[in-house]
């Protein structure tokens, strides 16, 4: 079984193993649709975002750059103050970079748009008022604008893949924290927007119906393939979720490394143990 690979080129620090993905050998020409294959969904280039406070202007992250391709589980990783969350809020077209550029299929992300949507940590991120179709269909309705037929259609079917049939009619007060996150975790995925953007959804969740969660999330994702970036403090999570992980180092956030194929981890033979460790090491070097 392989093992997963860290990229540090970005750090100057030697890889332990090399990527998996080959690029086109040096003087062989590319055809105009083998590089639209290998252009990217989302481009962050050299991304630094800063905001003010009271008399004081921060540096959350600094020349940060990565790309994300279409039906990537891919993961931002770091210490918390690291600026993944902020980072996270800016490609979702909320905090405009101060350097740097992000675009998501070629186009310059300069405000939020249905093709990025948002799940939350937080639980009261649903309408209190509406059922659990009636949140799901509301952006369908309300931004994409489809005849209320379809978006019912539409929204029923998303609810049944987070397993939730059963609560169409109940209303946010009278479900548990894990169905008010499957709920927007449905209404985003209803949207069929081109990435969905997570920001430590689980983190709030007791460790039983977190894990519950993130094995529903995967196994979502085996059936429709989606694209999600995810953002978590928890290096257990980073490997379960993702199949490919960035690594932010403490304020500000510059790019560490580049964990890929993590797919090919596993707790049974140990190699997620490992992994972990060297994640770890990786993120506290300096400490």
């Amino acid at each position: 079984m392989t093992s997963p690979a860290v990229d540090r080129t970005r750090t100057g620090l030697p890889a332990f193993a090399a990527r998996s993905s080959a690029s086109p050998a040096a003087g062989h020409a590319t055809s105009a649709q083998d590089r639209a294959i290998a252009e990217p969904l989302l481009d962050v280039s050299s991304v630094t975002l800063r905001y003010k406070t009271p008399g004081l202007v921060i540096t959350a992250t600094e020349r940060v750059s990565f790309s994300v391709n279409t039906s990537d589980r891919f993961v931002l990783l770091g210490p918390s103050g690291c600026g993944k969350s902020t980072l996270l809020k800016a490609v979702g077209g909320y905090i405009k970079p101060s350097e740097g550029a992000i675009t998501i299929k070629g186009r310059t992300v300069t405000e939020p748009g249905p093709d990025r949507m948002m799940v939350f940590q937080e639980f009261d991120q649903l309408l209190p008022w509406k059922t659990v179709l009636g949140n799901v269909m509301f952006p369908l309705v309300d931004a994409r604008r489809l005849p209320r037929k379809e978006a019912e259609e539409r929204a029923r079917h998303y609810i049944e893949k987070v397993n939730l049939t059963r609560a169409l009619d109940s209303y946010p007060h009278t479900l548990s924290g894990g169905m008010k996150q499957r709920v927007a975790i449905a209404r985003g995925m209803a949207m069929e927007p081109d990435i969905l953007l997570m920001d430590e959804p689980f983190a709030a969740l007791d460790a039983l119906t977190r894990r519950t969660c993130q094995d529903e999330l995967i196994q979502l994702w085996e059936e429709t393939r989606f694209t999600v970036l995810f953002v978590t403090h928890s290096i257990g999570e980073a490997i379960k979720i993702g199949n490919r992980i960035l690594l932010l180092s403490p304020h500000p956030g510059r790019v560490r490394a580049e964990v890929v194929d993590v797919d090919t981890a596993s707790t049974a033979d140990g190699s997620a143990g490992r992994l972990e460790r060297e994640i770890h090491d990786l993120l506290f070097a300096d400490a």
